[in-house]
């Protein structure tokens, strides 16, 4: 499995003796730079983040049986706690029956977008039904997550059939950075959307991982 180490571990006989003490996070690579953030932000030394391939946010499919995988994979190297750092994210409950099965939580709710605004908040706006939302991530990695994989650099005339519904393109913003908001701007002219720009921070990210002690 391509899975990325967010941190060296070179496997010393301290090392292992830690790993009972430690938190395994299974988290999508699109929210890597948050986990990391809020871990050195708040010491939580704790956690130890693997992730896995941030395009399976196209293919949601692949993230209930990688997700199965990599807990297997945690627990052959000693992790007897382990979080899971997706919400559903398309899955259709498959994640939740992974989960379950194996005695683990994930983050609440049903995708980055509401857990970054905060699910509560997310749930209440009732207005967004035609907004397309980019994330910090997303931002940057425009082009190979969006353009790229579905064909729109290869087929333009795609743009009105998947997105021809939309009215605006609001990007979440996790870190305030002139940059990323160019970059979003872009993609929003790019759909031919209107753009509009909400901080929010890591949301309800943040609480979650506290919990995962």
């Amino acid at each position: 499995m391509d899975v990325v180490d967010a941190e060296l571990r070179l496997g010393s006989p301290s090392e292992e003796r830690t790993k009972a003490e430690k938190v395994r996070i299974i988290a999508c690579g699109a929210i890597a730079r948050e986990v990391l953030a809020i871990r050195q932000a708040n010491g939580l030394d704790h956690i130890d983040l693997v992730c896995l391939p941030a395009i399976w946010h196209a293919h949601p499919q692949k993230i209930a049986p990688g997700v199965e995988q990599a807990i297997a994979e945690a627990r052959a190297e000693g992790f007897s706690r382990i979080f899971v750092g997706y919400a559903d994210c398309g899955t259709g409950g498959l994640l939740d029956k992974v989960c379950e099965r194996e005695g683990v939580e994930r983050i609440a709710g049903p995708h980055c977008y509401s857990f970054f605004v905060g699910n509560d908040a997310f749930a209440a706006k009732d207005d967004d039904v035609t907004s397309f939302f980019l994330t910090d991530f997303l931002a940057r990695q425009f082009r190979g997550f969006v353009i790229e994989p579905l064909g729109l650099d290869r087929y333009p005339q795609l743009k009105e059939m998947y997105f021809g519904n939309y009215e605006k393109l609001v990007y979440l913003s996790q870190v305030e950075d002139e940059a990323l908001q160019q970059k979003a701007k872009e993609a929003a002219d790019y759909l031919g959307l209107t753009y509009e720009y909400r901080f929010t921070g890591y949301g309800d990210l943040t609480g979650e991982l506290l919990k995962a002690r």
